[in-house]
């Protein structure tokens, strides 16, 4: 008979920062919540620490992590900042802005949490309590999305908890995630134009306001997280562009035309609604019985274009498929 993880202690406010600070400080692994999704965090200059994020996630080696940082001053620590990123920090940071710049060879994120890559990605993350974290520990957390690599992202910490039992010293409890689906990743690098590795929560317009046009990069060489082909995915089968379910599918909607018994990413067709109810709605669909979930059309626009990524991913042949 296999023995039973069991699920490590689920704590809010100030004590448990104080404890999941203890935890990390001694090499152990934390679930901690942000504004997009909640992560796996661990000290990102500890390559132990960082090897059992890899381990427990069964995450590619090659698949760099993101560094979490408190500050401005934190990320300028780890990374080399120039004007444009300093300009989209100053606009964006704290929030869900991942930026992709050279590493600063004087910081102290590990080689593995980059994945021997020469560049790091730098997120300032808003949420409160990863703020006091990040406070509390005093330096970069690495801190991938807490679900087992490929699967769905979490938006709350029971799903943490239930994804990683023992494995965890604790996960914080900081709520809902707000956005529900990650980080917008922007590359930042000498001599090359600004280009989105990786659309998120904030859109591409917002970005460019700031910055003026980018390019894209959403495929090919792997230098951010979240750019493998199948990634982000139920158990169950996926089913895009779906006017209506067939058979035993579960159908995902969106808009007011959605059929009266789907579920409903957002009825009045919002894409900020319907990322923030993305996983969560996809995760209640895949602990039913259907074999295939259908979803309906969302336009690429606003935060349109993160959730066809997603979606897109998530529909991708998996390994050994």
């Amino acid at each position: 008979m296999v023995a039973m993880s069991k699920a490590p202690p689920i704590l809010k406010g100030d004590p448990a920062v104080a404890r999941a600070a203890d935890a990390l400080a001694a090499g152990g692994l934390v679930g901690m919540p942000t504004e997009t999704v909640y992560g796996l965090a661990a000290d990102a200059a500890s390559s132990d620490a960082v090897a059992r994020v890899f381990a427990a996630k069964g995450r590619p080696s090659f698949n760099p992590l993101i560094a979490h940082v408190a500050s401005m001053a934190m990320a300028a620590e780890e990374g080399v900042l120039d004007e444009r990123a300093i300009k989209l920090g100053t606009a964006f940071w704290p929030g869900p802005l991942t930026l992709v710049v050279p590493v600063n060879p004087n910081g102290s994120s590990s080689e593995l949490a980059r994945a021997g890559l020469d560049t790091i990605g730098l997120r300032v993350p808003a949420h409160p309590v990863a703020q006091a974290l990040l406070q509390a520990h005093g330096g970069p957390l690495a801190a991938p999305s807490a679900n087992p690599s490929g699967r769905l992202s979490p938006t709350r910490a029971e799903d943490v908890a239930q994804a990683f039992g023992d494995e965890l010293c604790l996960v914080i409890d900081g709520g809902p995630s707000e956005a529900g689906i990650e980080s917008t990743i922007v590359a930042a690098l000498p001599d090359q134009p600004l280009s989105i590795l990786r659309p998120g929560a904030i859109s591409r317009e917002k970005l460019e306001a700031i910055a003026g046009p980018m390019s894209k990069h959403y495929g090919g060489e792997i230098n951010a997280p979240g750019q493998l082909s199948s990634h982000y995915a139920p158990n169950a089968a996926m089913r895009l562009n779906a006017r209506e379910a067939h058979g035993d599918e579960v159908l995902l909607g969106f808009g007011p035309d959605a059929p009266a018994g789907a579920r409903n990413l957002s009825r009045t067709g919002d894409t900020i609604e319907a990322a923030a109810n993305l996983y969560r709605m996809l995760r209640e669909a895949d602990a039913g019985v259907a074999a295939t979930i259908a979803v309906m059309p969302i336009p690429s626009t606003g935060l349109g274009e993160a959730i066809n990524d997603r979606l897109a991913r998530a529909a991708a042949p998996r390994n050994g498929e």
